[in-house]
């Protein structure tokens, strides 16, 4: 019997912290049905003072936080292989430090530290005028008119995943639903919503179900004509549930501009709700341009890279950073005698550096590094140039790589500090079948292997220095990973 088997190695992306957003001391309560016994459950919206193991009518934990569906992954976009070492997860707990906001609050004060003096008008060109051509087109958006009907062409296509009677009877009999609800849970699941998305978003947000459709529809489908996926409004509804609450004239529009206007091209604006939905609960004026400008004038990112560093991590917008900053600017200055401008193009390239964990993430990183014999200078070089070492599994990435660098490889330590990025590449998938594959053909160098070697495409590695195709490479790489999956499954 053959058995072929089929190999994808997908791009494993560093998860952040997930945002969350806070509530001025508004507190709303939930009856649900449950066996004949009527629960109240507390609907605020700030996770410090939910209990923690509070419990769904499936009996599973409801997190405060933000959680990913098992489900998602099954939806998530498909990435081609990229021979990049996965990421790890070592994030502190997510601090919110925004100012909350909905249509109708007034609010006042600001939780950010005051800038310093002498760089104010650093600010002034990176938010651009509020009449600019980029707010103007944001404003010219309009969502279908749903006057009539809430059933568009677009929610007609979406219709495979709608709710059937029997599970609105469900949610009625557990939430104690009211039969005016239906036409509402019926859109929501045109984007896919279950059963179980249901319940958690009434026990995180019960008033979010009064809504009218047609408003939900408005507001829904303004985001998706902004970017946002289909398959990402689940995940945002689960998330930010309070989001069916906000007015697309006075909150949606002007947040999606303001976005715009601090440099986020139209292509990534769906990404960045997507990723931090909360931001629309927060005050433009007094949470986040206050935000850009602490970047600006008191961290030193430069105007022009404050779309890109938002782009890189948009929860940065939604997080507190002054402690995180002056807490990590002081630990990497005095234990690693990291210069100032050193550490600010660190958070440039990786603004995630702001959420990692300095005991969990930060610190066994830069020890593992002087372990192998880097001194800090040259562990500050590493960083500088490639701080996403401080992503790096340890035991699964930056271990197994070193050793095979001084064994295999024959190569000293010295020279990541002018070849960072190979601690970024794949063992497996890059480094090894390339080191193996000359071997093969008798072309590997006698001395130390050039790490350089590694850097460039397949195309140019194989014509540069395998002097053969490309197919005759991917097809020894592919034997050689399927060998090596054979053997682990052997073992196990």
């Amino acid at each position: 019997m053959e058995i072929q088997v089929t190999f994808r190695y997908p791009i494993s992306r560093i998860s952040l912290p997930l945002d969350f957003s806070t509530s001025l001391g508004r507190t709303a309560c939930c009856m649900s049905r449950r066996g004949g016994v009527i629960y109240a459950s507390s609907l605020h919206s700030n996770p410090k003072i939910l209990k923690l193991n509070r419990k769904s009518p499936y009996g599973r934990v409801i997190s405060p936080y933000d959680e990913k569906n098992d489900d998602d992954d099954s939806e998530s976009e498909d990435f081609s292989d990229d021979e990049f070492s996965d990421l790890e997860e070592f994030n502190e707990e997510p601090i919110s430090r925004k100012i909350p906001i909905s249509d109708h609050d007034t609010i006042k004060g600001n939780s950010q530290r005051k800038p310093r003096g002498g760089r104010s008008s650093s600010i002034t060109g990176i938010l651009k005028n509020t009449q600019s051509s980029d707010v103007k087109r944001i404003n010219n958006i309009q969502p279908k008119n749903s006057a009539q009907t809430y059933y568009t062409e677009d929610a007609v296509g979406r219709g495979k995943g709608s709710i059937g009677k029997n599970m609105f009877r469900n949610l009625k009999e557990e939430l104690d639903l009211d039969e005016k609800w239906f036409p509402f849970v019926e859109y929501l699941s045109t984007f896919g919503l279950k059963e179980s998305d249901f319940v958690s978003i009434y026990e995180r947000h019960m008033p979010c179900f009064q809504i009218n459709v047609i408003s939900a529809q408005e507001r829904l489908e303004f985001l998706l004509k902004v970017g946002v996926k289909v398959r990402d409004i689940r995940k945002i509804l689960n998330r930010q549930p309070q989001i069916l609450e906000y007015t697309v004239e006075n909150n949606l529009k002007p947040h999606v501009a303001f976005l715009s206007s601090i440099g986020i091209p139209d292509s990534r604006i769906g990404q960045i709700i997507a990723s931090a939905p909360s931001l629309f609960s927060y005050s433009i004026e007094l949470s986040l341009k206050p935000t850009i400008k602490y970047l600006v004038e008191e961290v030193g990112i430069k105007g022009n890279y404050i779309g890109k560093v938002v782009q890189l991590s948009p929860q940065i917008l939604v997080q507190r950073i002054d402690n995180s900053w002056t807490s990590r600017l002081y630990f990497l200055s005095k234990d690693l005698g990291a210069p100032r401008e050193s550490i600010v193009k660190m958070v440039t390239k990786h603004p995630q550096l702001l959420h990692y964990s300095i005991e969990d993430g930060i610190q066994p990183r830069i020890n593992f590094l002087r372990s192998i014999g880097m001194q800090n200078p040259e562990i500050v070089k590493v960083l500088t140039s490639l701080t996403q070492v401080l992503s790096l599994s340890l035991e699964a990435n930056l271990k197994p790589k070193y050793l095979y660098l001084v064994n295999d490889l024959r190569n000293e330590v010295q020279s990541l500090t002018k070849y960072p990025m190979y601690l970024s590449l794949s063992l497996e998938q890059r480094i090894r079948p390339r080191h193996r594959f000359l071997v093969s053909l008798k072309k590997a160098p006698k001395g130390p292997f050039p790490l350089s070697w590694f850097v460039p495409t397949d195309e140019s590695f194989c014509q540069q220095w395998a002097g053969t195709s490309v197919e005759k490479y991917l097809a020894f790489r592919q034997t050689m990973l399927l060998s090596n999956f054979a053997k682990k499954y052997e073992r196990k």
